[in-house]
């Protein structure tokens, strides 16, 4: 049902081949934690375009297999990402119907409303 195809200025995206329903749980994802130690080096690698803040205290990082690292964000989404710490895992899910060949969005900053700057304090430099 999920691929992975170019989106533009973007790079790569995830998009759908069939209708997903509101509601819908698109992808439940394994993670591998990283350590709050690791993020300073992730922090100077491509990774750092790619891993979740994990932990009770969001210190850690979580990259997410399967797609979950490929989402895309946007400030208009068509889906969400909520933890379960749990289970090791974060879900994905729809939060609007979602069409045929579209793209599933994120916004990165975790509620599908926050308007805030991405990674607002952030210093990275490829």
């Amino acid at each position: 049902m999920l691929y992975v195809a170019f989106s533009g200025s973007k790079g790569r995206g995830v998009f759908t081949r069939k209708k997903i329903e509101r509601d819908t749980v698109i992808e439940r994802c394994p993670v591998l934690e990283l350590p709050p130690e690791d993020l300073e080096h992730i922090d100077q690698t491509a990774i750092f375009n790619y891993y979740f803040s994990w932990g009770e205290t969001m210190d850690s990082a979580a990259i997410a297999l399967g797609l979950g690292s490929i989402y895309n964000h946007s400030y208009t989404p068509n889906a969400l990402y909520r933890y379960d710490m749990e289970d090791r895992v974060i879900e994905f899910i729809a939060i609007k119907k979602i069409r045929p060949n579209e793209e599933i969005t994120i916004n990165y900053n975790g509620s599908p409303n926050d308007q805030s700057p991405l990674w607002e304090g952030i210093q990275w430099e490829p």
